[in-house]
């Protein structure tokens, strides 16, 4: 079992009993990640229970990379149906950090939890035993804070995932935190705290090396991966999302280079912690306007999000919410129990967390989610954030009125593909450097229409003036990206879209599957792991139709995208992309083109061979994806074509 620890661990919290099931009845068909995390949610959850009930499951789970050096593949996902969604949906969650590394070296490669405790407890997992610990000392307590006291007291080999009392209120955003302050959203921190499970502690095997079948290959595999120069810049736009200086370090993974955004800083007062990406800037504008230039504040809001367990992406969007409806006046100060008028401040963000998480006065209505709290007060107050959303009211990122590809990622997902997305950003983003004459910078025009070419089906998916090509990009993203998610590989790294120090500049999308074979001794191709890719996706294709998503009906994106031209982006504020030809275009002033957008979904379905007039699956497509199981049960509840 190159690859893998061999186990998936199964928890039942209301009777305290453990199981155990094979890994290899799952990984031959699903490797492991979000692809086993799917067929296990398939299996054991009934469809129709809502997201707090004892029979949603709580699912962690690793991939046959976790342990490898070098390759940044030491990730793992959380699944569950998820809170974060309206309506409710199976979701994911990504981590780093060292958490899912311990669990895989304890000898499970997944973590499968239902039922709900009938008191507040945390697991305890290692040398091959499961204890229910009582948590009622903890209970309260901030994730960090939760964290610190339970290696104090197992030991500091011990890795420890937590939720914060925004978990333990079940806030619909709320957060799991891990050891190295690895963050999961899709709101699985409420789902653990529906089942009043504090915490997982897990002690694994130290300085266990994960074997693997062909070591010579993987070295020269690894060698070659190093060689690339997969540095990401280190500004995008006029955001830095690197946060450099002496009071900072490099923070990475278990096992990787660190060639990426990940690092520690640490403020005056000694506080030190992960401060990176969207956490580290959420917060940066605003304290800078009310303090004047300095990373502390920032990094202190950061920390703040993570200790009560929210996601800083959706507390951005509060925060901007609460500032219109404020200036429109439509709420007050007084209103809201929440010094909005001190924007900006550490008392505001402090207050704001601690209401929502606590879920004391207004604080109650916007823990049940942005949109639902928008409703609640009513008048304007929906005007004053609708403009910005995407779904699930998360914030609107890589824009399909600026990138006409990522129209289809959008329509196919409950949430915003943060890692789908990234396909189209990162090499439009670095398209632009170039542009620019930014020195050592590569993707230049000529390397983009190949990128398209190689990555994502054909030139015409360069060429973001047309539709053209675009529906056979998405279905190529989202396979590779569900590969991807099973595999589990870090998404800052992963796929290699170019290469700095080659002649044609242009990546290689074989080097995961080599990978794969090499560790697991499988023959194993790029079109192989990118049919895996695929089954998975119609595996929660399915899952999705079964908890009452209606297929074209809700295969959409918001009608503002439709209607409001695009008036600028912060990552790129000129609008510009690759048009015909090649030439820089801009799209400012954009809006979608329903009629395209309905046409191009309409040549998706024919590409992913769902039935066109309903975007139902098929019998034969699930049949050809060795998803025989799943279509019977669709067909018997008559969510299924012919």
């Amino acid at each position: 079992m190159f690859g893998y620890a061999g186990n998936i661990l199964k928890v039942d919290l209301s009777s305290r009993s453990i199981s155990k099931l094979s890994t290899m009845d799952y990984a031959d068909r699903f490797l492991g990640g979000r692809g086993i995390a799917a067929k296990l949610y398939w299996d054991h959850v009934p469809p129709k229970v809502s997201c707090f009930n004892p029979d949603n499951a709580l699912i962690f789970a690793t991939g046959p990379l976790a342990g490898i050096p070098v390759i940044g593949g030491s990730r793992w996902v959380v699944c569950a149906k998820s809170p974060a969604t309206s309506p409710e949906h199976f979701s994911s969650a990504n981590l780093g950090g060292n958490w899912g590394i311990a669990l895989k070296s304890a000898g499970y490669d997944a973590l499968f939890i239902q039922g709900k405790a009938d008191r507040p407890i945390y697991l305890f997992i290692h040398d091959d035993t499961v204890q229910f610990e009582d948590a009622s000392a903890i209970r309260g307590k901030g994730a960090i804070k939760t964290r610190e006291a339970l290696k104090a007291e197992l030991g500091e080999s011990t890795s420890v995932v937590a939720i914060g009392p925004a978990g333990e209120n079940m806030v619909t955003f709320a957060t799991i935190v891990a050891d190295n302050d690895a963050v999961g959203s899709a709101g699985v921190g409420a789902v653990m705290g529906s089942k009043n499970l504090k915490a997982v502690a897990v002690r694994g095997m130290t300085n266990k090396k994960m074997a693997v079948a062909q070591p010579e290959r993987l070295r020269e595999l690894t060698s070659r991966f190093s060689s690339f120069g997969t540095e990401l810049m280190s500004v995008v736009g006029t955001m830095e999302f690197r946060i450099t200086g002496p009071q900072t370090e490099k923070a990475p993974c278990y096992g990787c280079l660190g060639n990426c955004l990940r690092r520690n800083y640490q403020a005056a007062n000694g506080q030190k912690g992960k401060f990176m990406c969207q956490p580290a800037t959420f917060y940066r504008p605003m304290a800078e306007g009310y303090y004047g230039p300095g990373l502390d504040i920032p990094f202190h809001a950061a920390k703040l999000c993570d200790e009560y367990g929210l996601d800083t992406m959706t507390v951005s969007m509060i925060v901007l919410w609460l500032y219109r409806c404020l200036k429109a006046g439509i709420l007050t100060d007084e209103d809201t129990g929440i010094p909005t008028s001190k924007l900006g401040s550490l008392e505001f963000i402090d207050a704001l967390a601690r209401n929502i998480s606590l879920r004391e006065g207004f604080g109650d209505i916007i823990a049940r989610g942005l949109l639902e709290a928008a409703d609640h007060v009513g008048g304007k107050a929906k005007e004053q954030i609708i403009r910005f959303l995407s779904k699930a009211g998360m914030p609107n990122i890589t824009d399909p009125r600026l990138y006409v590809t990522t129209e289809m990622l959008h329509a196919m997902e409950p949430r915003p593909p943060q890692v789908q997305l990234r396909e189209i950003s990162v090499v439009v983003t670095r398209w632009l450097a170039w542009l620019k004459g930014t020195p050592g910078i590569h993707v230049s025009t000529d390397t983009v229409r190949q990128i398209a070419q190689r990555f994502w089906g054909s030139e015409a998916a360069a060429d973001f003036s047309t539709h053209e090509g675009k529906a056979l990009a998405a279905k190529m993203i989202q396979d590779r990206e569900y590969a991807k998610e099973c595999l589990v590989l870090c998404s800052f790294l992963w796929p290699v879209l170019d290469i700095a120090n080659s002649d044609h500049h242009v990546g290689d999308p074989s080097l995961e599957s080599q990978i794969l074979s090499a560790v697991t001794g499988s023959d194993i191709d790029e079109e192989g792991l990118y049919r895996i890719g695929e089954r998975t996706f119609n595996l929660q294709r399915a899952i999705l139709i079964q908890e009452g998503h209606r297929g074209k009906e809700d295969d959409k994106i918001p009608d503002v995208w439709f209607t409001t031209p695009l008036k600028g982006d912060p990552i790129n504020p000129d609008c510009l992309v690759p048009g015909k030809d090649s030439q820089p275009i801009s799209r400012r002033g954009s809006v979608v083109d329903k009629a395209e957008f309905e046409s191009t979904r309409e040549e998706y379905y024919r590409i992913r061979q769902w039935d066109t007039a309903t975007g139902l699956q098929t019998r034969d497509r699930l049949k050809e994806l060795d998803l025989d199981d799943v279509a019977q049960e669709l067909a018997q509840e008559g969510l299924l074509k012919d």
